[in-house]
């Protein structure tokens, strides 16, 4: 009797132990909206059979988190509007690189093997962008950005593609514009030295500048600070003393509207020149009336919708958000669109058909214009410049792809 006592206990304990190991605990989603356990079985770039999971890698906190804050109202408005594809539900599943390199790489290959999402889309900060780019290249699973504009995010990465255009284009029209709009000969660079965007749109503004004017000499000189600065009376003195006609400042916008407004109080009235990361609220906030005439390239404005996509991108978000829409949430709600429709082109939520599908896209109506990506993945659109007027940001001219 006792021997098949001790029998019973040791087959309970077995299969307690047994129930034990198989126990799991969901992983962890962070900021992700979605809803389903991050653990799936599937392989990594395929959707279950009710889901298909579009991975997002923006940042939501940091120093860039305006940008990817208004970049996310695009995709969850585009999502909104267009939340099946193959009669399957396409689920967001969003996560916050935090404006860090290594986060955004962390975030990227979370959405890949943990989310098992099928595409991506990401992000706002070109070296936020270039941090993933082996990561998807690798994986197989296509990323497509919504302003990353360095041209190095896509080079030789088949997975890589873009909505917006990119700096070599960006920089020759800011150089057009201080050269045959503002009559300039003269001009400085001032570049945020730690960040690709700024040092990559300084250097193609400085070749397409020299080239307009015919005078090599005509950059008087390119002064760097470094991302999170605050104070610039360093670089801005020795600007003074040089007196030039313009002053090309591609930065973020925390950064880049302090920098104005201390040029201001030391007597600098030179034109200020930037790119599209200008175009944020905090800008203009924390500018205040120093910020008064800055002109940026941009992608899109609200005043010149460039098509009937435009005008119900434009009604939709002001439904939703009771304000005009930005060039960020355009993109954004691009980039989603243009996913989709790789994926209704290809027939397939497999990866590598959504990618191919990509790679042919041509003649697609956004709400930024109509976008062709070309054999990098880059767009080929036209640019628009905007510029501070009565603390908002007004339309000047649109600029066609030479």
């Amino acid at each position: 009797m006792k021997k098949l006592l001790l029998l019973l206990m040791c087959a309970v304990l077995v299969i307690g132990s047994l129930a034990g190991c198989s126990q799991s605990t969901p992983a962890d989603n962070g900021s992700s909206q979605s809803s389903e356990p991050s653990g799936s079985s599937e392989p990594s770039g395929s959707a279950d059979a009710d889901v298909i999971k579009i991975g997002v890698f923006e940042p939501m906190t940091g120093a860039n988190a305006a940008g990817g804050e208004m970049t996310v109202e695009g995709i969850e408005l585009a999502n909104k509007k267009v939340s099946e594809v193959l009669g399957k539900k396409v689920e967001l599943v969003i996560v916050d690189n935090k404006s860090e390199k290594v986060e955004a790489a962390n975030a990227v290959s979370k959405l890949i093997d943990q989310d098992k999402v099928v595409a991506i889309i990401g992000s706002y900060g070109s070296s936020l962008s270039m941090s993933a780019g082996d990561i998807v290249k690798n994986a197989e699973v296509p990323a497509v950005g919504c302003s990353p504009t360095n041209p190095l995010v896509t080079l030789n990465n088949d997975y890589y593609f873009r909505v917006c255009f990119i700096d070599p284009f960006q920089g020759t029209v800011m150089a057009n514009y201080a050269f045959n709009d503002l009559g300039a000969k003269t001009a400085v660079i001032i570049q945020d030295v730690q960040n690709d965007y700024s040092v990559g749109l300084s250097n193609y503004f400085t070749q397409a500048f020299k080239e307009l004017t015919g005078d090599e000499n005509s950059i008087l000189a390119t002064t760097s600070y470094n991302a999170g600065d605050q104070d610039f009376t360093a670089q801005l003195t020795s600007v003074k003393a040089l007196n030039p006609d313009v002053i090309f400042a591609p930065g973020n916008y925390g950064e880049s509207a302090l920098l104005i407004k201390q040029a201001r109080d030391l007597g600098i009235d030179a034109a200020f020149l930037g790119g599209d990361t200008w175009e944020s609220p905090e800008f203009l906030s924390i500018g205040g009336d120093a910020v008064e005439g800055a002109a940026f390239s941009s992608h899109f404005t609200s005043e010149a919708p460039v098509n009937d996509v435009s005008d119900k991108f434009l009604t939709e978000y002001q439904e939703e958000f009771g304000q005009n829409a930005n060039a960020f949430a355009a993109l954004g709600y691009d980039a989603y669109m243009v996913i989709i429709d790789a994926i209704e082109r290809a027939g397939s939520a497999d990866s590598n058909a959504i990618r191919d599908a990509l790679a042919e896209t041509e003649g697609f109506v956004g709400s930024t214009g109509t976008i062709t990506l070309d054999e990098n993945g880059d767009a080929v659109k036209s640019a628009v410049i905007n510029q501070v007027k009565d603390g908002e940001f007004i339309y000047l001219t649109t600029v066609e792809p030479y």
